[in-house]
Parts: structure tokens; sequence; C-alpha cells
């Protein structure tokens, strides 16, 4: 399963870390420098020199980030062609037998296409045109308003780079969890997982959160025997239960092998293959996944140096993102508990507006959803479950949504959370889940209510139709008995 260098990986490179590039002779002083270019610390280099303000980027390995060369992009490049292969199964219940078998080599081969394909708007020339210094390196504070930086050919020589504002927005790294052996294995992560060359026959997936279970599902859905192990009692344990065993159904029903309140204790790699220890069982495959969440990176960068405090949860910051040096601010992996692209880029907003003009933007205003892509979809945004302290709850189930049923696509609900109306929290599991919470996240950020979605007119027959009836069942409770006694009254005298 080595991995595969073509032309559309050495296309991604142009854009991302081209071999021409020299780093240019620093400034006297910036107004920001962004260390990390992933989607933060783009959005925040970007965003700042389009107002005119002198900025540099520095970035160890590729621009992008984790999104662009090792998680959203080729992640859902993948989901995308094992969806295909999904749903050309399920074609004789719709009339349509189809006998498609996936080509894997194809497959990567596209999602390395996509991937370069998007390549421009992270790219090094994109930055500099908008006036952006970009340097190649291993960047560490040296001083509360230093950032010095290796070469990438010369750890000794470096540069340094003095700045009015700096912002740390270098992610998180996959976690590998302390098993016995499996440091001296060639186990895969999200980083490396989408340079397979070839389908391994069987795969071991050690973790069930959205990562661990998008790749089962679209491992198993591309030809793999799969067994996911997962130390908790339930997939996807940061949704809902009835969420979670909703994507638990439909993993085995494609084939995957969930053994769930299982500990891992030891890995072993023998003549090319692995052999995990599950317990009392041994269990062989030819690949194995490590997917049991992701750590802020924060080593190597000299904070203390910087009077930067931090911990195992990443970079502290307040609310307006200031770390303990006031002149230094984080977004981001490193210093947010919301691991998402969307998230980081949110931040970065509010990183610029608050660093550069003395802003008093609090990320504690935004409302962030997020959804995992597995078939179904699980969206949620806001409070939910126990978090939501007593909050009502309406359940619509998919079966009584009129395109579900003509979809064949039942199983999930739309479930809001309320406070007398006013609108908490929500979670969806369902085609496109992820669509129809963005549209209840806009209601939450706007102050629409449930008696709202019951007012607003929704396309039919279309799954964001159970968001209406999900506000006409709130209208319903709304009818008390004195309510419709009054109700009677007034028929009754207007007869």
């Amino acid at each position: 399963m080595a991995a595969m260098i073509d032309e559309h990986d050495r296309r991604l490179l142009d854009y991302v870390r081209p071999a021409d590039h020299r780093n240019p002779p620093p400034a006297s002083k910036y107004d920001l420098v962004v260390i990390g270019g992933g989607t933060a610390g783009l959005v925040c280099a970007a965003g700042a020199a389009g107002l005119g303000a002198r900025v540099a980027l520095v970035e160890r390995h590729r621009l992008g980030g984790d999104c662009l060369n090792s998680g959203c992009i080729p992640s859902k490049a993948m989901l995308r062609s094992a969806r295909v292969v999904a749903e050309s199964r399920l074609g004789a219940a719709v009339g349509v037998p189809s006998s498609s078998e996936p080509d894997f080599p194809a497959v990567m081969r596209r999602l390395r296409v996509k991937r370069a394909d998007l390549a421009p708007n992270d790219s090094a020339q994109r930055l500099a045109s908008l006036g952006a210094d970009v340097f190649f390196g291993s960047a560490s504070f040296s001083g509360p308003q230093i950032v010095s930086i290796a070469s990438p050919e010369n750890d000794r020589e470096r540069v340094e780079l003095r700045f009015r504002r700096a912002v740390i927005a270098t992610g998180s790294a996959p976690s590998v969890p302390p098993i016995a052996g499996l440091a001296g294995t060639p186990f895969l992560t999200n980083e490396t997982v989408f340079e397979v060359a070839e389908r391994p026959d069987a795969l071991i997936v050690i973790g069930a959160g959205p990562s661990g279970c998008e790749l089962a599902q679209a491992m198993a859905r591309l030809g793999t025997r799969v067994t996911m192990i997962e130390s908790g009692d339930r997939v996807l344990p940061r949704e809902e239960r009835d969420a979670g065993a909703l994507v638990k159904g439909r993993l085995c029903q494609e084939g995957v092998d969930v053994r769930l309140n299982t500990q891992v204790a030891a890995v072993r790699w023998v003549e090319s293959r692995f052999a995990v220890q599950d317990g009392a069982t041994l269990i062989s495959a030819d690949a194995l996944l490590v997917a049991s969440g992701r750590s802020p990176r924060v080593g190597d960068l000299g904070l203390d140096a910087a009077g930067v405090r931090y911990g195992s949860e990443g970079v502290i910051v307040d609310d307006r993102l200031r770390t303990t040096n006031a002149r230094i601010y984080a977004a981001g992996d490193v210093c947010s508990k919301f691991k998402f692209t969307h998230a980081a880029d949110a931040m970065a907003r509010i990183v610029v507006r608050n660093a550069l003009f003395f802003g008093r933007a609090r990320v504690s205003s935004l409302v962030i959803p997020w959804c995992t892509f597995t078939s179904p979809e699980v969206g949620r945004v806001g409070q939910t479950g126990e978090e939501a302290n007593g909050a009502q709850a309406i359940t619509v189930a998919l079966s009584s949504v009129d395109r579900a049923v003509v979809d064949d696509a039942t199983d999930g609900f739309v479930r809001v959370y309320h406070r007398q109306g006013r609108i908490v929290g929500a979670t969806v599991v369902a085609p496109d889940a992820g669509e129809i919470v963005s549209a209840i996240t806009i209601a939450m950020r706007c102050g629409a209510g449930l008696g709202d979605l019951s007012s607003a007119v929704f396309p039919y027959p279309t799954l964001s139709l159970a968001l209406r009836q999900a506000g006409d069942a709130y209208r319903r409770g709304a009818l008390t008995p004195g309510v419709r006694r009054a109700l009677q009254y007034y028929f009754r005298v207007f007869r």
C-alpha cells in the first residue's frame, strides 16, 4: 500500500509547497505574523493582507493544512465515490438494477484530482498576490514580539520576524493512543490514509468518532472488510444516543463489524499484516487506521518565551481569542474544542477584527453547527440532549416526511430543542443533514423561533419540510384546553 505520487500530487505541491519558492527578505516589522497555513491561518493572512496590513505567514509543511491535504477535501471526495457504490447496490429496489463494482485506484485518482483542483485557493501564489510574505520553515517564538524561522534546508539558518500582532494557527494532529506495540507499526491516520495506492482486503479502525465512522463506511462500500473497535458503549459519542444508534445500524447493515466496549490491548506487525489483540480475540488485517481524535499542535513553538500559556487542550485564549500575551492571538484547532474547518474560518475572522482594529468580537457569540458525513448524515447545532437543561424537544420522524418516503430514506429524524419557542439546539439524522442543520443555524443566529418555521414556505417535496412540521407541532402544543375553549366560544358567537 505504498503512497502514490503522480501528476496530480505534483500539481498540488506546485501550489501548496512549490519547489522553486524562496523565502522573501523579512520586513522590518509586520502588522500580523501568522504561524500555520491551514484554514485559520490562511483566512487571517488573506483577510489582513487584503485590508492593506503588512502580513507574514509561516508554514512548516504544506499550505492548506488538514482540510485540503488530508481532511475535508479528500475525505468527502472518497465518500462521494462510496455513496455512488451504495446507491448502485440499491438500484433494484427502485427499478434500476446495477452490477457496478468500485475501481479503487480510480477512486483515489479522482480524490487527488479534486484536491489539486481546489489547491489554488490556498496557494503561495494567491497569498503573494494579496501582498502577504510567505515563509516555509519551522516557526517558534524567541520573545514576546519576535518569531524565529528555521530554514527548511538548514535548521541552523534562521530569520526573525518582528510583529505588532501575531496569531497561532497551527491546528491539530491525530491523537495516537498508548497501545502496546502500536508505535512500531505502519498504521494509518487521516494524514496518510488518502495516499494509499491499493485497496486493503481487511482494515481495522480504532475509534468510532466522526472520522472513524466515515472512513469505515466508505472503505466497506469500496469492498474492504472493516472491523471498527471502540472503547466506549456507542458510536459517535458526542452525538445523541439514538443518532449514534442509527449510524451503527447502517454500518452493520453494510458489513462493518462494530465492536463496542472493547479495549485494544496490543498491536503487532507480522509479515506485512497487523495482529490486533481485542480482549481474548486476535484480529488480523493488512491495514490499521487510528481514528481516536485530535490533539492541538503546541510543541516546539517557544510559547514560554512569548508568555503564552497552554495546556493539554491547546493554547489558552479568552473570549476575544487573545492569549496571555495580549499581542498574540490564536484561532482554530489549536485553541478550540470545535475542531472544524468552518469554526476555524469563523474564529480567524474574529482575530482579524480584534487584533488589527481593536475589535471586541467574541467567539461565544458564534453559533457553530457540525456534521458527520456518514449515511445517514448526522448534523448538530447548539444544545441537545442533557446539555439542553430541561428544554422541550420536538422530534419529527423522517417516516412522516413525504420526500423521505419517496427516497426510501426514512431512517432518521429532525429534533429541535426549544424554550418557549426559542430554538436552542437541534440534531438531524438524514440525507443532507448538514444542509438542514444549516437552516436551523441561521434561524438561531437571527433569533427566529419555531413559530417562524411554521410560517415559512418550504419547497415541496423536500426534506426541509420537516422543519415546518416541527414548527406546526409547536403551535399545536400551544393550543391549550383554555385556548381551545376560547376559540370554540368565538366560533359560536360569530357563526
